[in-house]
């Protein structure tokens, strides 16, 4: 095994026991079908509770882009697969949040779409990205965090190089580095 094999094991490792580490939480996936052609098989052949981020009936090439909304439960394929294959490949983010499956995906769709003060033209948002989380959750104003947040506590993403795992609050960030 390599030092950067161990490493991605070791964020990995910690990513799923922060995502399972809080009783009366719930853990989710926000993934991106565009960075991930396996995606709509696993979805459909591990079977987790999941939802289109898109509204009405998609034709196939677009459903197979298009973002979704995944519950994760601890020790089962799907979660496996997800964080152990899809490290530093961009395939979306991790949320934790006291809600059910059905107020997150409401509050998710809700995130798609941003308009542009200056054309007045409603551009698609990729927030599912992590490079574009990354980017985008410090820049926020207080009133612009609360808003994305919804009833998320925690969000994770791996940060553009795939080295470490940055943490997002509603206050603050956090990038985590190699805690075993």
């Amino acid at each position: 095994m390599t030092i950067k094999s161990d490493r991605t094991e070791i964020l990995q490792k910690n990513l799923v026991r922060q995502l399972f580490s809080s009783p009366g939480l719930q853990a989710y996936a926000v993934l991106d079908g565009a960075s991930n052609p396996a995606l709509l098989d696993h979805l459909y052949g591990d079977r987790p509770e999941f939802a289109c981020l898109y509204r009405g009936e998609l034709a196939p090439d677009i459903a197979e882009c298009a973002p979704y909304l995944a519950r994760l439960e601890p020790d089962t394929p799907f979660t496996e697969w997800l964080t152990a294959r899809g490290w530093g490949r961009h395939w979306g983010i991790f949320a934790v949040a006291g809600c059910d499956f059905r107020t997150l995906h409401r509050h998710l769709r809700k995130l798609n779409m941003v308009y542009d003060a200056e054309s007045h033209k409603s551009l698609l948002f990729r927030y599912y990205d992590p490079r574009v989380l990354s980017a985008f959750l410090p820049s926020c104003d207080a009133a612009q965090a609360e808003t994305f947040f919804g009833p998320v506590k925690t969000w994770f993403a791996e940060t553009d190089d795939g080295e470490r795992l940055a943490r997002f609050f509603l206050d603050q960030m956090q990038v985590i580095v190699d805690k075993a």
